[in-house]
C-alpha cells in the first residue's frame, strides 16, 4: 500500500491535537477522483469540529472522540486517477471542491465523488485563491438564497470582514441589495471595496440602537439573536445566521417568517464559477501557511482575528 502524509487527530482540542503522521494513501471508487491536493482552506468550521465545540457536533463526528480523523473540507487540486465509471473528470485536470462532512482534505490526496461538489477550477485563479472562494461563498450563497434576497433590500452583515461575511457582502451586492457591513474599523476600506455602500464599527456603534432597519440582518458568526435585532428588522425582515445556537431554535418555533437558519449546502459552485468569471466575486486571504505549520494556521482560526479566509498550501 502506498503511503501519504497527512494531519490526524484522536481527540477533541486545541490546535496542538493535530499531528502530522503517515497514513495509507486512498484509493478512489468507480465513481470517484483522486486529487492531488494543492491546497486547503483552514476555516472556523474545521475549528468547530476540531474543538467538537458547539457540543451537538459530537453526535455527528463521534461523542468521545472524533470518528473521521482527517479534517478538512476543501480542496483544490490536480486530478491524478479516476474510477473507472467517471465520465465528467479526466486526469490532469485541476479542480475544486467541497469534501463536506466527510472531511479528509488536510493530506496530499483525497478522493471526492465525480458527482460530488466538485468542478474545474477557473482558469483565472490559482488553486489557493480558487479553494478561499468555496467555504465562504457556499455558506453565504446558501443562506442569502433561503432568505429570499430581493434588489433593492437593505441588507446589513455582521462580521462583514471575516470569510462569510466577505462573501455575503459581494453575493448581496450582486443581487442588487444596498449593503451595510458591520466590522472593526481597520477592515472599512476592504468592506467598501467588496461593496458595501456603508460600514458600521462594532466597537463604536451598536447597529440594534441606531434606528435604522433592515430587510434582512446576516449573522455570519453566531454572536447575535434574535431578540436582540428584532426591532431593527423591517416589517418583512429576517433574521440569518449560518452558526444557529440553541437559542436561535427556541426563537424559530414562534418567528418562522422572520429567522432563517439550519445547515450550509455546498451546492452552487457553478454560480460561483459564473459570478468569479464575471469580476462580481473575488476571493479573499488572510494569510497562506505551509504544510508544517497546520497548528499555526488552526492558532490564527482560533484568534478570531483573521479577514477572510486561511490557507494551506500543501503543496508548493
Amino acid at each position: 500500500m502506498e503511503a501519504m502524509r497527512a494531519y490526524i487527530y484522536e481527540q477533541y482540542g486545541g490546535p496542538e491535537v493535530l499531528t502530522l503522521q503517515e497514513i495509507e494513501k486512498p484509493i478512489p471508487k468507480e465513481n470517484e477522483l483522486l486529487v492531488s491536493v494543492a491546497a486547503t482552506s483552514v476555516s472556523t468550521g474545521d475549528a468547530r469540529i476540531r474543538q467538537g465545540n458547539p457540543f451537538p457536533i459530537r453526535f455527528i463526528n463521534g461523542l468521545l472522540k472524533p470518528k473521521k480523523k482527517v479534517l478538512g473540507m476543501h480542496i483544490s487540486g490536480i486530478v491524478e486517477e479516476v474510477g473507472s465509471k467517471v465520465t465528467k473528470f479526466h486526469k490532469g485536470d485541476k479542480i475544486y471542491g467541497s469534501l463536506g462532512m466527510n472531511f479528509g482534505a488536510y493530506a496530499e490526496y483525497a478522493c471526492i465523488p465525480e458527482d460530488g461538489h466538485v468542478s474545474l477550477k477557473p482558469e483565472q485563479y490559482s488553486f489557493r485563491e480558487a479553494v478561499a472562494l468555496i467555504f465562504g461563498a457556499t455558506t453565504a450563497l446558501h443562506f442569502l438564497a433561503k432568505s429570499h434576497i430581493q434588489t433593492g433590500e437593505n441588507v446589513l452583515v455582521n462580521a462583514a470582514s471575516g470569510a462569510v461575511g466577505v462573501a455575503a457582502v459581494q453575493i448581496a451586492k450582486y443581487h442588487g441589495a444596498t449593503v451595510t457591513g458591520v466590522c472593526s474599523q481597520r477592515n472599512f476600506e476592504l468592506v467598501r471595496k467588496l461593496g458595501a455602500d456603508h460600514v458600521i464599527d462594532y466597537k463604536s456603534e451598536d447597529f440594534t440602537q441606531n434606528g435604522k432597519t433592515y430587510d434582512v440582518i446576516y449573522d455570519t458568526i453566531g454572536t447575535l439573536h434574535f431578540a436582540r435585532v428584532k426591532h431593527s428588522l423591517s416589517k418583512k425582515g429576517r433574521f440569518v445566521t449560518n452558526n444557529a445556537q440553541i437559542r436561535d431554535y427556541l426563537a424559530y418555533v414562534f418567528n418562522r417568517t422572520k429567522i432563517v437558519l439550519g445547515v450550509s449546502s455546498d451546492d452552487g459552485l457553478d454560480k460561483i464559477i459564473r459570478m468569479a468569471e464575471e469580476g462580481k466575486l473575488v476571493s479573499v486571504i488572510d494569510s497562506e501557511y505551509s504544510f508544517g505549520q497546520m497548528r499555526l494556521a488552526h492558532e490564527r482560526v482560533d484568534s478570531g482575528r483573521k479577514v477572510g479566509n486561511v490557507v494551506m498550501n500543501i503543496r508548493n
